[in-house]
């Protein structure tokens, strides 16, 4: 299962799009940051780097 943004924790540093390999977390509209689901490779790396640890598998 791809990993999960929790908007209400995210501040949109983009930590982790900038971290991701497969480059596929996007910035939304609101400003928050959001995971394409059917890109994401499961590697966790976005999690590893969020610093408000809003990101979890989902």
């Amino acid at each position: 299962m791809a990993f999960k943004i929790n908007a209400d924790e995210c501040v949109g540093c983009g930590i982790c799009a900038d971290n991701c390999p497969n480059s596929c977390i996007a910035e939304g509209e609101d400003g928050k940051y959001v995971i394409n689901a059917d890109d994401c490779v499961e590697c966790g790396v976005c999690a590893d780097n969020c610093p408000n640890n809003a990101i979890a598998e989902g």
